[in-house]
């Protein structure tokens, strides 16, 4: 009967798994107008555990779920056990600037990570992650009664679509029983494509059709470190710290300009420019974090993670910078996140809801960029639970996050209100145990 129970789960798993893969053919990665800008919106990192506690994950070390935040954390597991943890993101927004309304929502897949045993109190992950994603879609008509006058109507429209993935190798080991370490390799991968249109009624103007098509390549580490003190009874203190490197950014940069009139196309123009030698980076990162937990009872976790951007080169080089109303220039990206976790009794037999782990967070983020001169800031909080499925090492995570980005103090700014779902999977299985028989 258990063996049943968890075939069924595992191939729920893997229907979801197919169905979602269906499903975000031909779907945004993410939908924002300010994705438009740099690589566009770097991803909330960590699985739903993570996500429904705020972001927060350098200090922690729970054994039930993977925590990739920190690859040090890796160790944090029973010795003999597989673990994978495969998510689903829905994202629903409302933008608002001036008396303009609209909104949206979107569907993806946000991670698949792996993670098993090397020897004694050492252990190995692997996965992929979104780490950008582009995707905007917006229109507008020329007003201006002077230019109809002569050219007819005119349209404009400007959509971009694409995401930047990190895959991921790591591996971590325990020393001395409170000392663990940590290093991983990332290779990142992607495709961007960003495109304007005008377009004239008149057919004796040309219409005009550019943008970028964007091919991102990179290679970087990021190594992580975290010390348990034990404080008296069940309750220990984590500190933890984790340094991705900066890194160059390989690929290339298309660049195009159209003019079509009937059937006849001309073209302006056509640039192919290498992302290294344009002498672009991506950002590095230092994290830092520290929790206090009693037992598998109770956590709470504080990070702060900064991130600085200044000479990635995306104010100088095409399809990364946007020629538009707003300075666009590449700043340090900042947040501050806390979570807090309480399960009544892991053991409970009576009671199903008591055996249920139970999340709250909050985080506040400044972005990689400046608008004008303005940081474009985003805050919210996070709820979650996990539901366990036969036992607490399998289970599927839900979490919601309710948050703002930017404001309308600025006329210039859209300011997006959004409530983000997400649904994680955790898969824990004991593979490297004998079975034996009395």
């Amino acid at each position: 009967m258990i063996r049943r129970i968890e075939r069924l789960f595992l191939a729920a798993v893997f229907l979801v798994i197919g169905f979602c893969v269906y499903a975000q053919d031909g779907t945004y990665g993410a939908y924002s107008p300010y994705s438009i800008y740099g690589i566009g919106d770097i991803s909330k990192e960590g699985t739903a555990f993570n996500k429904s506690m705020g972001g927060v994950g350098i200090a922690t070390r729970n054994r039930k779920f993977i925590n990739y935040l920190n690859p040090a954390a890796v160790t944090a597991r029973d010795s003999l056990s597989f673990m994978a943890d495969f998510g689903l993101n829905a994202n629903n927004t409302v933008y608002s600037q001036g008396d303009l309304k609209s909104a949206h929502n979107t569907f993806n897949i946000y991670d698949f990570v792996m993670t098993f045993p090397i020897y004694r109190s050492s252990a190995f992950m692997v996965g992929i992650t979104p780490f950008s994603d582009v995707g905007y879609d917006f229109s507008s008509i020329e007003t201006d009664t002077d230019i109809i006058g002569n050219t007819g109507n005119i349209s404009y429209d400007s959509y971009g679509t694409g995401s930047v993935y990190q895959a991921f190798a790591g591996a971590g080991v325990t020393l001395w029983k409170n000392l663990s370490l940590g290093a991983e390799a990332i290779y990142y991968f992607g495709n961007i494509d960003k495109i304007t249109n005008m377009n004239y009624s008149n057919e004796s103007y040309r219409s005009l059709n550019s943008g970028s098509e964007l091919t991102v390549r990179g290679l970087t580490g990021k190594f992580g470190v975290q010390y348990e003190q034990h404080l008296g009874g069940d309750v220990s203190m984590i500190v933890g710290a984790t340094y991705r490197m900066s890194t160059g950014m390989k690929g290339y940069s298309k660049n195009f300009r159209y003019a079509t009139q009937s059937s006849v196309v001309d073209s302006l123009k056509y640039t192919v420019d290498t992302l290294a030698a344009s002498g672009m980076k991506f950002g590095d990162e230092l994290g830092i974090g520290v929790s206090v937990k009693g037992g598998e009872k109770w956590s709470a976790e504080f990070n702060y993670l900064r991130s600085d951007w200044r000479s990635s080169g995306f104010e100088r080089t095409p399809g990364f910078k946007v020629a538009g109303q707003s300075v666009f220039s590449s700043t340090v990206s900042q947040s501050f996140r806390a979570g807090f976790e309480f399960i009544p009794n892991r053991n409970d037999i009576r009671y199903y809801f008591k055996r249920c782990a139970y999340r709250f967070g909050a985080y506040y983020d400044q972005a990689y960029y400046k608008l004008d001169g303005n940081n474009i800031n985003s805050m919210g909080i996070t709820l979650g639970m996990t539901l366990p499925v036969h036992n607490y090492h399998n289970g599927i995570s839900l979490g919601m996050d309710i948050g703002q980005r930017a404001n309308m103090k600025n006329p210039s700014m859209i300011r997006e209100r959004y409530v983000s779902f997400v649904i994680g999977f955790n898969i824990h299985d004991i593979w490297f145990r004998k079975v034996q028989y009395q």
